[in-house]
């Protein structure tokens, strides 16, 4: 079963600045659920087919003209009955005059009732932008997120195998942090997935044999972030002597996180690997790949060796 979010009517008015006109409680227990916004131009003509009372209502100029147009009665049943509805609230655009049908009828039906002087337009792509955010699907992983070059790089593996180690050298060398230790997912689209990290652990590193260190402390602002899409996932794990890894990157591994598929790195872990440059390295290359270029598969070019032929080429490069 999927589970549904919600997110305090009061964050969405702090987040833009909207005039609270009537709320028939405190804005901390009114909830909106629902990532989409409604114009309603159809509901207000009379067509309530497939309405859905968990959206936003959105009044804006058009809407507010196709009113006036009617007597005084007639757009206050109209009023009426879109407040009879019960939807999550409804905002008026352009810091527009609220005709008084629509206070009354608030009240009546305990709608809350908000302003904003943006444009509908604007303002509607903001909200379904930000509410896409705080109600997409999300899970926690154990793990650490980094920025490196402008590439998402989500480290996974066993405890103790050296992903906060790494966290840190990145960190030095002028990468950032995003999450450690747990790593809040969400799938913010059909194609995206974002980490952050828990507020409470934000920020905060765990270091065997030192403890507890703050990294926005210790290495200042810059080396910080606080979302993350995710762009290629690093598994570490112990050296084993008798797995074979990969070692042309020909073949395109993919690690499934809420439905989608990432690309994903197999790295062993062995004394002697210096990690940080690894995963610079890797995020580099994963930078070029979705530009276009594969360097195995020019090498492969220029040996003469087609990748097209099926045939996997075993190279030697230990000498």
């Amino acid at each position: 079963m999927n589970q549904t979010f919600s997110v305090p009517l009061c964050k969405l008015i702090k987040e833009f600045s909207l005039e609270t006109v009537y709320t028939p409680r405190s804005p901390d227990d009114l909830y909106i659920s629902s990532g989409d916004l409604n114009r309603p131009g159809l509901q207000l003509s009379g067509f309530y087919d497939f309405f859905d009372n968990d959206r936003i209502q959105v009044i804006g100029r058009n809407e507010l003209a196709f009113l006036n147009g009617f007597p005084r009665e007639k757009r206050a049943a109209r009023a009426q009955r879109l407040l009879s509805q019960h939807p999550a609230a409804v905002i008026f655009t352009r810091g527009m005059d609220i005709p008084d049908e629509w206070r009354v009828g608030a009240q009546t039906h305990e709608i809350p009732l908000l302003r904003t002087v943006d444009t509908t337009s604007m303002f509607m792509a903001a909200v379904i932008s930000y509410l896409g955010v705080q109600l997409a699907p999300r899970i926690t992983r154990h793990g650490v997120l980094v920025e490196v070059y402008g590439e998402g790089m989500l480290l996974l593996g066993e405890s103790g195998v050296g992903k906060s180690e790494t966290a840190i050298e990145l960190v030095k060398r002028g990468h950032r942090l995003i999450a450690d230790d747990a790593v809040e997912i969400r799938r913010v689209s059909s194609k995206t997935l974002v980490g952050s990290a828990p507020e409470n652990i934000r920020h905060f590193i765990e270091l065997r044999g030192i403890g507890i260190i703050n990294a926005r402390r210790i290495f200042g602002m810059g080396s910080v972030k606080l979302t993350e899409k995710i762009d290629l996932v690093a598994n570490l794990e112990p050296w084993d002597a008798n797995k074979v890894y990969d070692r042309m990157g020909l073949d395109g591994e993919m690690t499934e996180i809420l439905g989608l598929s990432v690309p994903s790195l197999t790295i062993p872990v062995k004394p002697g690997r210096n990690l940080a440059v690894i995963i610079e390295v890797a995020a580099m290359n994963n930078r070029q790949k979705k530009m276009g270029y594969n360097a195995a598969t020019e090498l492969l070019e220029k040996l003469g060796m087609a990748e097209s032929t099926g045939e996997k080429p075993e190279l030697d490069f230990d000498y």
